[in-house]
């Protein structure tokens, strides 16, 4: 298991677009719809094969029949960084081990294909904070198609009031030293390097 994305929840693309781009000074680029879910998204090239996406629900989609992914449809108020998601080999085997993870969902974008394990009712669990599980099909890797930004990821904050118990869960797996774990309120931060210097996303 190891990093692939971030994920920024917003209101609509507007909005998350704004508070990223004037959070990093980095430029979003285009992304594209998920029929499965209604969603649709807007990306920014990092460093290292990783990238960062702004997820919103897509007004002019039809309601999706099953809860959407990354609890947004709960999620309301400013953007914010709201999911951190791994890639994974043999995400069959990664749900058997995490069934809390969710179910595997077959989805694509464009001619992007992969799976992804969701809750039955789109909330992961630790308040959200478990990573999303994915593993990619044809098509390649999304961050392979985008611009660089200039952007580099230097670390990522998982705060939990059992942020022990979920670094006990998950370090047999995990494989990213980017990744920290800290006992506090829920929620993430991330840093990332610009060529303006340390920016925060949380």
């Amino acid at each position: 298991m190891k990093l692939d994305h971030l994920a920024v929840a917003a209101e609509s693309l507007e909005a998350g677009r704004v508070w990223v781009e004037d959070s990093l000074g980095l430029r979003l680029q285009a992304g594209g719809q998920h029929a499965h879910f209604g969603t649709h998204n807007l990306l920014l090239g990092l460093e290292d094969g990783i990238y960062l996406e702004v997820i919103a629900i897509d007004p002019g989609a039809e309601a999706p029949v099953c809860p959407r992914w990354f609890d947004l449809d709960r999620f309301s108020g400013a953007p914010r960084l709201n999911t951190w998601i791994c890639q994974v080999d043999d995400l069959a085997g990664l749900v058997a081990r995490y069934p809390e993870a969710g179910r595997p969902v077959a989805l694509s974008r464009g001619d992007l294909h992969w799976q992804m394990a969701v809750p039955e009712d789109g909330i992961l669990p630790y308040d959200t904070l478990f990573p999303a599980l994915m593993e990619w099909g044809r098509g390649g890797h999304p961050s392979a198609r985008l611009t660089p930004s200039g952007g580099r990821l230097e670390r990522l904050v998982v705060s939990h009031p059992q942020a022990a118990a979920l670094a006990g869960a998950l370090g047999p797996v995990l494989d990213d030293r980017r990744v920290v774990f800290e006992t506090g309120a829920a929620g993430l931060r991330a840093e990332i390097a610009t060529p303006s210097g340390i920016r925060v996303l949380g």
